[in-house]
């Protein structure tokens, strides 16, 4: 196995009860067993994987898991439901299974993992520099609007009112009598 993280594993990697998983079906072809033969070795080595290692789907999250994964048709006709593991989970899994691949594909799977959260961590921090630029730009949009008021205002300026030059007749006067 290389060390390049293949597409493959990372969009295996699914988000269920808040935490990103990969299924029991995902990591036996991955490691080269049998998902029967994965869960076997889980379950005589039962205490290495406490609740926060690996858990078991329920009947909803194992529809829902079917219905966004084209890849796990076959899961679908099922009796059993499958379990998932965390990171951890998949660490641990490498050194339950003892082989040389094992142990290759538990790096590369936890890389995998790393990745995702290195992903994750740079949108977030994008997406906070983009708020904070938006909150920068409508303060300035705010400024220019000011800066054009204030430019029209001196284009255009309300001229005191002036006396012409000369006289003028008020034709509200009577005759004979001038300004």
């Amino acid at each position: 196995m290389s060390t390049a993280i293949p597409e493959t594993v990372v969009s295996r990697i699914l988000m269920l009860r808040g935490q990103r998983v990969m299924l029991d079906a995902d990591l036996a072809e991955l490691y080269g067993v049998t998902t029967k033969r994965l869960n076997e070795q889980v379950k005589r080595n039962i205490e290495r994987f406490p609740g926060d290692f690996m858990f078991q789907l329920n009947v909803d999250e194992k529809s829902e898991v079917v219905a966004n994964c084209d890849h796990l048709g076959q899961l679908k006709y099922s009796s059993s439901l499958p379990y998932v593991f965390t990171e951890h989970g998949a660490l641990m899994l490498g050194n339950v299974l003892k082989s040389s691949r094992a142990v290759e594909v538990s790096l590369l799977v936890v890389r995998a993992f790393v990745q995702i959260r290195e992903m994750l961590s740079a949108h977030k921090d994008i997406a906070a520099k983009l708020d904070q630029m938006e909150r920068k730009l409508s303060s300035h949009d705010q400024a220019i609007a000011g800066l054009i008021d204030a430019i029209r205002q001196l284009m255009n300026p309300p001229g005191p009112a002036r006396r012409g030059i000369g006289f003028t007749a008020d034709i509200n006067s009577k005759p004979g009598k001038m300004k």
